[in-house]
Parts: structure tokens; sequence; C-alpha cells
């Protein structure tokens, strides 16, 4: 059995131990809310290191390969030249971090990437997005044919009846299954928090999922880890596998609560087993100043370390065009008309 398809023994004897404290996770949130984001410089820089961790997405039914095309190409070009050239940045390589598409879509991606001459990733949701109710043979093609088209990152979504009825290891195991489909591809898995049911659940499916992802040969105690990190076998920085709030498509989606929860999960994790997983929140975010206060919050709750496109994304399809306009009113003073800046 090759790296990429082995995970972390599964521990129900941590998983039963987790309770949740609600009332701390939304005191800690209301914090985060209530903060003032930075301003002048400050901000145009943050809001440009924000761009390179978007996930470029489209998932709608009317997607067509000219749409992924125009995707494609504000990948590869997010702020407009002009604007960067203001702020003496168009010559540091500044794109998004991944273009996210459906399955079907992913040729279309590949080929509009390698037109544009760049190297993005391209990523695909799978296992029957965004409800995961297919049947597992069916979602676990879904995830082949996807990589077969070149997607390199696969964002799948759990069975949420599993974790509502508390089957942890038929979790475990499916995504198991899931991260042997995906190969040498990066796998984002998908809880759909706002369908778990309580932050307790949030946690303890976070937990499954890091333990079923990741590469090592089997979990260590506290001690051996601090003590003996050296002999963990390590998943490769490069390749590091997300956790993923929501699909975008559930009523409630990436919020702070369900946020603070996943990023505690991971600290966790990485402390008992000195592995990093990643972090992706996706749906409902969309706003610059929303982008701000999700940067400060993996600052704060996981460290600088994280702050980088190996270990945290945002999906998002309407944030990147608020960014861009932030930045247009830092260089002119003035907000962009509708014409101004390229539709993507």
């Amino acid at each position: 059995m090759s790296a990429h398809q082995r995970g972390t023994e599964l521990d129900l004897s941590w998983i039963s131990k987790i309770q949740v404290n609600q009332p701390a996770v939304l005191r800690r949130a209301e914090q985060i809310q209530a903060r003032r984001p930075v301003k002048k410089e400050w901000q145009a820089a943050w809001l440009l290191k924000a761009v390179t961790f978007i996930d470029l997405t489209t998932l709608s039914g009317d997607d067509t390969p000219s749409n992924i095309q125009r995707l494609c190409y504000k990948a590869k070009y997010p702020i407009r030249e002009d604007l960067l050239k203001a702020l003496n940045m168009h010559d540091k390589g500044i794109t998004t971090a991944a273009v996210c598409v459906y399955p079907a879509r992913v040729c279309d991606a590949v080929k509009a990437l390698k037109a544009a001459g760049c190297d993005i990733p391209v990523a695909s949701v799978a296992t029957g997005f965004p409800a995961g109710q297919t049947h597992l043979k069916t979602r676990l093609e879904e995830i082949r044919l996807a990589v077969e088209d070149g997607a390199s990152e696969i964002d799948v979504v759990i069975n949420r009846t599993l974790v509502l009825t508390g089957q942890w290891e038929a979790l475990y195991d499916e995504i198991r299954q899931f991260r042997k489909a995906c190969g040498e591809a990066r796998l984002k898995t998908i809880l759909a928090t706002g369908e778990l049911g309580s932050l307790t659940n949030v946690y303890k499916a976070s937990m499954i999922a890091m333990m079923a992802e990741n590469l090592v040969t089997r979990v260590r105690t506290w001690f051996c880890v601090m003590i003996c990190s050296q002999h963990v076998e390590r998943h490769p920085a490069h390749r590091s596998d997300f956790i993923k709030t929501s699909t975008g498509k559930e009523t409630v989606n990436a919020t702070f609560p369900v946020a603070i929860v996943m990023l505690r999960a991971i600290r966790d994790f990485f402390w008992k087993t000195g592995n990093k997983v990643g972090f992706k929140p996706a749906g409902g975010i969309r706003s610059a100043k929303d982008s701000l206060a999700w940067l400060s919050l993996i600052k704060e709750e996981l460290g600088d370390e994280w702050l980088k496109p190996e270990l945290f994304r945002i999906g998002a399809s309407t944030l990147l065009a608020d960014i861009e306009r932030q930045i247009y009113h830092h260089v002119t003073g003035r907000y962009a008309a509708y014409h101004d800046l390229p539709m993507s």
C-alpha cells in the first residue's frame, strides 16, 4: 500500500471523550467578529495575500466551456495589472490558489489553464456533491474520473447520516476509500457542518476525517510525539489534505464558531501526531472584510505556518470581485464602476 493509501489508525477512545464548550466557542467567535480590520497599505497587503488562498469556484448548472475559460483567465490574472503596478506587486506572480469546478468541467479547466501557460491546480467537487447521498461505488468512480481528467485536488462530501447516527467507523472507512481513490491528488473532505447537529459532532467528524486522510503509520501517544517527533512519518507539506466546512449549498455554511472548533481539532491532531492538516472555509464568504477576519482567525489559532496555500484555502465565487474593488479604491481613492473591472 502506497503512502497516499494509508491513514492514521482509528482511535475511538479519543473520539468518545470529546465535548465542546459551546458558550466559550461563541464568545471567541464574537471577539473575532468585533475586531477592527487593518487599514490602508496593511489592508491592501492582506487582501492581496487573501487572493492567493482563494479556490476560485463555479458550481452552477449553466456552466459552459466559455464560462470555465473566463474563470481560469481570472484565476491567472485576479487583480488588474495597473493596480498591481501601483502597488509594486505586478511581478510577484499573484494568482488564485486553484480553480474549482464540477467533474464534467475538469477537462475544460485543464485545457484553459494549459492554454494560458499557468500551473494553477484544478480542483473538482465529487462524491455526489452536495448531498453525498448517492451509492458509494458511484461516488468513488466520480473521484477516479475527475483525477483521470486532470484534477489534482478533489473536494469530497461525507455522508452526513454517518455523523448524525454516530457511525464513526463507517465514516472513517468511507473517507479512507476516498483517499485511496484520489491517488496522488490532494483530498479536501467537506463536512457540511451546517447539517451535523452540534459543535461536538463537528469536532468528532473533523478528527475522524483527519485520521482517515492522514499519512502516519499509527497514532502516537502525546508523550512520544512531544519527545520523539522525529520518528513520526509526516505527510509531505505540498500534499497536505484538508478538512472543509461546507459545500456552499447548505442553509448554514462557513461560520466562525464552526471554524474555531475545526481549527482546534486541527491543532489537537497536530500535537498528537505531528501532522499538519489544511483548512478550507467555504460558503457565504463574499466580502473583503470577511476574508481579513478569516486570515486573522487562522493566524491566531494556528499561527503563520498555516497562512500558505498548502494549508489554507477559501472557497469562493464572488469574494475576488470585492477584494479587487477594495484594491481599486485603495489605489485610486474611489470605488470602481461595474465596467472598470474585468469580469470572471
